[in-house]
C-alpha cells in the first residue's frame, strides 16, 4: 500500500493520530495506548514520572502538547479569568506505532469544506492602537523591554485536518511542522520554531525574532541587509538572544552556553525571518520538570523580562491562548526530548478556527507596522480556507 492510500485509510477509520516533521521527512505516531489529559495538579507527576525501558524502541515516548496556560501556572504565574473554549491546558500520547513519511505528502480532500475571508479578528486596530500605547508605557517606565501583543483570527468551519496540512507542507514547509487529528480537536502547524532540543546532556534552542514580508524585490541577502540595518529589529533580537541564553544558563553549566549560530535569515512562503542558535551543557541531576520550567514558554514570543512581560499580558489578554506560544514536542523515555513553540497554528475545536499571531513592540515600533505584520504571519494559514 502506497503512502497516499496508508494516510487516506488511517485519516478515514477515525483513529487519532499525530504527524510531526523530521529531518528526512515526517514521522506519523498513531495507536496511542494511553492518553494523557493534563492539568494544573497532575503535570508534575507527569513530568517526574520515570519510564521502564525493558528493550528500546522507536515509540518509547510521550508526545503531545503543553498549553499556554498550563505552563504559566507551572512557573507560578497567575492568570486572571478570561474566556476560555475549555480545551485541555495539555495532552499527551504514547503511541504503539511510528511510521516515516517523505516530505511531499499526497493528499487532497476536494470535498473538504472551504470558506474565504469569513475570519473575524478579536482585536481591531483602533483596539490594537490603544494595547499599543499602553504597553508603550510600560516599556518607556521600565516594566518590559519587548511585549508581543496577541491577536486571534476566527472562523466558523469543519475542516480536514490532514488535507490542510498536506497542502500547508507543499506552500509552506517548516521545520517544526506538525498536526493533531483527535476526535474532538484537530492542529495544523507550520511552527518554524524550536524552544528546546535535548540529547543526553547538550541542550540547544532557536529564537527566531525579527520579520520582513517577501516580496519580488526582497531575496534572502537583500532580508539580511534589512535586518542588520534596522535598529528595532536588531533590538528585538538581541533582547531574545540574551533572555534565551540566560534560561539555558539557569540549568546548564557555567561556561558552557554558547551563541553557535548568529543571525542567519530563514526563508517561509510569505516572509523572511532573523534566527539564531543556541548551545549548552546541562548540569548533572537536571530533570526534565527542570528543563521545561526554564524554557517554557518561550521567550521570544513573551517579551523580556520573561515573568514581568507574562503578566501585563494576562492582564491585558481577554481570552485564554490556549495552544498558542506553548509547545508541542515529545519526551523520551531516556529523558532526551524535543519542543517546539507553538505559532503559526490553527486549532480547530467545537467546529470553530482560530490562528492565533503576535508581533513585539519595543520603544521605538511602529504600531501600523505591528498590526500588519500579524496578518502577515496569518495569511499562509488563512489562504487554506480558500
Amino acid at each position: 500500500m502506497n503512502i497516499t492510500n496508508q494516510l487516506t485509510q488511517l485519516h478515514n477509520s477515525g483513529k487519532p493520530y499525530i504527524i510531526y516533521k523530521s529531518n528526512k521527512g515526517f514521522n506519523l505516531y498513531t495507536d496511542f495506548s494511553k492518553k494523557i489529559i493534563l492539568n494544573n495538579k497532575n503535570i508534575y507527576s507527569f513530568l517526574n514520572k520515570k519510564k521502564k525501558i525493558k528493550k528500546s524502541k522507536n515509540t518509547d515516548l510521550f508526545i503531545g502538547f503543553f498549553g499556554y496556560e498550563l505552563l504559566n501556572n507551572l512557573i507560578g504565574i497567575k492568570i486572571p479569568k478570561q474566556k476560555n473554549i475549555n480545551l485541555p491546558k495539555g495532552i499527551f500520547y504514547k503511541p504503539e506505532i511510528k511510521i516515516s513519511l517523505p516530505n511531499n505528502l499526497n493528499y487532497r480532500d476536494d470535498n473538504c469544506a472551504k470558506k474565504k475571508n469569513n475570519f473575524k479578528i478579536n482585536i481591531n486596530k483602533k483596539s490594537y492602537s490603544k494595547i499599543f500605547d499602553k504597553f508603550k508605557k510600560k516599556i518607556k517606565s521600565g516594566e518590559t523591554y519587548q511585549i508581543k501583543i496577541c491577536t486571534k483570527y476566527k472562523t466558523i468551519s469543519k475542516i480536514n485536518p490532514l488535507d490542510f496540512f498536506c497542502r500547508l507542507s507543499k506552500t509552506n514547509l517548516a521545520p517544526e511542522a506538525f498536526m493533531i487529528k483527535d476526535k474532538n480537536y484537530s492542529i495544523i502547524s507550520c511552527s518554524p520554531e524550536n524552544l528546546v532540543t535535548k540529547k543526553g546532556s547538550l541542550i540547544t534552542t532557536k529564537p527566531i525574532a525579527g520579520t520582513v514580508k517577501k516580496n519580488k524585490n526582497m531575496n534572502k541577502i537583500k532580508a539580511l541587509n534589512y535586518f542588520k540595518k534596522n535598529i528595532k529589529e536588531t533590538k528585538e533580537h538581541n533582547m531574545i538572544v540574551d533572555m534565551e541564553r540566560n534560561d539555558l544558563s539557569r540549568i546548564c553549566k557555567v561556561g558552557t552556553v554558547k551563541l553557535s549560530k548568529a543571525k542567519v535569515v530563514e526563508e517561509y512562503k510569505d516572509l523572511f525571518h532573523y534566527v539564531s542558535l543556541i548551545k549548552g551543557k546541562l548540569k548533572k541531576n537536571t530533570k526534565n520538570i527542570d528543563v521545561i520550567k526554564a524554557m517554557m514558554p518561550g521567550g521570544s514570543v513573551i517579551g523580556c523580562p520573561k515573568i514581568n512581560t507574562l503578566n501585563l499580558l494576562n492582564n491585558q489578554e481577554k481570552e485564554n491562548r490556549n495552544i498558542y506560544t506553548g509547545s508541542f514536542g515529545y519526551i523520551k523515555f531516556n529523558g532526551d526530548m524535543r519542543f517546539n513553540i507553538i505559532i503559526r497554528s490553527i486549532l480547530n475545536f467545537k467546529n470553530i478556527s482560530e490562528i492565533s499571531v503576535a508581533s513585539g513592540v519595543v520603544v521605538d515600533s511602529n504600531v501600523q507596522h505591528e498590526f500588519n505584520e500579524n496578518y502577515i504571519k496569518a495569511k499562509a494559514l488563512i489562504d487554506l480556507f480558500k
